[in-house]
This record gives structure tokens, C-alpha cells and sequence, in this order.
């Protein structure tokens, strides 16, 4: 298990170097100049190529990049050309803990109904319940995150008035963002279970189980469902990696100020640090979860051998 941990380690960083050499030169490319921007819209060519010079912008891009990778692994992460405030403090202040709490809660609240729905459909295969199960999880996956939030709002916070149209911090506040980005998650998972789960009914140690006498229930929930989660549990890790991405649309739909409203703000002026230093900290948790994913096939089956 220690050999495996730290192999997979090392493994991470060639992805890490690939996402932060993508993210620097995708940033270079995209028309505007930050120098530009913080000199102000009335300022001369000489001001403007002096705070170019001042920003480091004027060196070659491979300098600039080591430049930026040095002082990322030191926990540096630059200064914001937009607020002129670290990076790193803008990011973990609190930005950063609002995303990763509406990424679990939507992925919790994924897990919970796909499992259930996963399950249910499973053990009623090509009933009326299979059917219907598969078809809201095809309308689940199928429904944009934004439309979703939309109707979401104008049900329940408009008509009704059970929840608050925008913000964060109370449990009101959570509940709509979560369904909104929890809801194709769970679509995936249930189909994802209900596949898994007919597999493992089908094999012989499960038939043996039932021939013994073995009720319902400890079948499934004992012995099927535990040896049917392994891609389950792949698709989980898939999920939050997806969810932090889809956080971008619901933090806009409901005003929550996370690392999504962040990174369009900071992508709308310019502002390369900031906006580097938001993907290169959802990158790196992306690669823990998948990490801790990995790991966790151990625990689940421990047939299962980590080399």
C-alpha cells in the first residue's frame, strides 16, 4: 500500500506540470493585456510598457513559466493584477471552502440518489420501476445545470418562497445549489450502479447465496452492492472533478461567491495570476480525490491488490 501511495504520487506530478503549462499559455493567447489594464484606460505607452516591465511580462514565456512554477511550490501563487491582493489569500480566504462545501454537498447528495435509484432499478430490472427510474436519470442527465438553477429559483424561491433566490451560508441557502449540481451526478451514478449491480447479480457466488437461503436484502446490500461498487466509486471521483468544474454556472446562477464567479471575474479583466492560481488549486484537489479514489478500492474489496 506505501509503495503504491507514493508511486501514484510521482505519478501526479507529469499532470500537474500539464495543467499548469496549459493554463499558462491558454492565458497568454487569450486578446487583452493585463498591463494594460491595471496602468488604466488613460494611461500613456511608456506607463503601460514601464508596468509591463514591473509584471515581468516582458520576459520570454519559459521564464515566466519557471518563474511561476518556483514560487507556486512555495505557496506563492502571485499577486492579483485585479485587486492587487495575493492570490493565494483571495483564493483560501474564503472563496475556496464555499466551492469544495457545494461540491460535496452536491456530490453527496449525487451519491445518495443514484445509489438508491442505481439499486432499485437493479432489483426491478425491465419493470415499470426500471423504466421510469432510467428515464428521469436520461432527463437528469440531459437538463443543463443553468436551466435547472432557473426553474429551480422560479418554483421554489419565487413562487413558493421555501428558499433564498441568492447567496450562501445558511442550510436554505444550500439546498437549491446542491439539487442543481448534484442532479447530473446522480443521473450518472444510478445508470452506473444499476449496470454494475447486473453484473454482479448474474455471477454464481450471488445464485449460491440465494440457493443457501440468504435473504434479499444481505444479498444485495452485502454482496452485490459491495463488489458492484468499484466503478461506482470511479465515477464518483469523475463526478466531483466535474462538479468543481460545473460549480463555474451554479455559483453564477445563484450569486454564490466561490471559486466560479472568481474565475469568470478574473478571466473578464485580464488577470492571469488569479486565474492560473483558481485552476491550479482545483487541479490539485481534482488529483487528491482521484487519489483517495484509488486508495479506497482496498478498503471496499480486498481482493483487490494496489501495485
Amino acid at each position: 500500500m506505501f509503495v503504491f501511495m507514493i508511486r501514484r504520487l510521482f505519478q501526479t506530478i507529469p499532470v500537474m506540470i500539464g495543467v499548469t503549462l496549459a493554463v499558462f499559455l491558454m492565458m497568454h493567447f487569450i486578446p487583452g493585456d493585463p498591463a494594460q489594464i491595471m496602468a488604466g484606460e488613460n494611461a500613456n505607452e511608456q506607463q503601460v510598457e514601464q508596468m509591463r516591465e514591473n509584471l515581468g511580462l516582458n520576459d520570454p514565456l519559459y521564464q515566466q513559466y519557471f518563474r511561476y512554477i518556483g514560487n507556486a511550490v512555495q505557496g506563492d501563487l502571485g499577486t492579483s493584477i485585479r485587486t492587487n491582493r495575493s492570490v493565494t489569500e483571495e483564493i483560501f480566504t474564503s472563496r475556496f471552502w464555499i466551492t469544495v462545501q457545494l461540491a460535496l454537498i452536491g456530490t453527496a447528495l449525487a451519491v445518495i440518489l443514484g445509489l438508491i435509484a442505481g439499486i432499485i432499478s437493479a432489483t426491478k430490472k425491465y419493470t415499470f420501476t426500471d423504466v421510469s427510474i432510467m428515464i428521469t436519470a436520461l432527463f437528469g442527465l440531459s437538463m443543463p445545470n443553468f436551466w435547472l438553477g432557473i426553474m429551480l429559483i422560479y418554483f421554489f424561491s419565487v413562487n413558493l418562497g421555501w428558499f433564498p433566490v441568492v447567496g450562501w451560508g445558511s442550510w436554505e441557502n444550500m439546498v437549491l445549489p446542491a439539487i442543481t449540481l448534484g442532479t447530473g451526478g446522480a443521473a450518472i451514478i444510478a445508470r452506473m450502479t444499476r449496470s454494475s449491480m447486473l453484473e454482479v447479480i448474474n455471477q454464481d457466488y450471488i445464485r449460491t447465496a440465494y440457493a443457501k437461503g440468504v435473504s434479499d436484502k444481505l444479498v444485495i446490500y452485502k454482496h452485490a452492492l459491495r463488489n458492484a461498487l468499484i466503478p461506482v466509486v470511479t465515477v464518483v471521483g469523475l463526478q466531483f472533478g466535474g462538479l468543481l468544474g460545473g460549480a463555474v454556472i451554479t455559483e453564477s446562477v445563484f450569486a454564490i461567491n466561490g471559486l466560479g464567479r472568481l474565475v469568470v471575474d478574473s478571466i473578464r479583466m485580464r488577470d492571469f495570476p488569479m486565474v492560473q492560481g483558481t485552476i491550479l488549486v482545483c487541479a490539485v484537489l481534482f488529483v487528491l480525490v482521484n487519489f483517495l479514489v484509488d486508495i479506497s478500492y482496498r478498503f471496499i474489496n480486498k481482493r483487490i491488490e494496489l501495485n
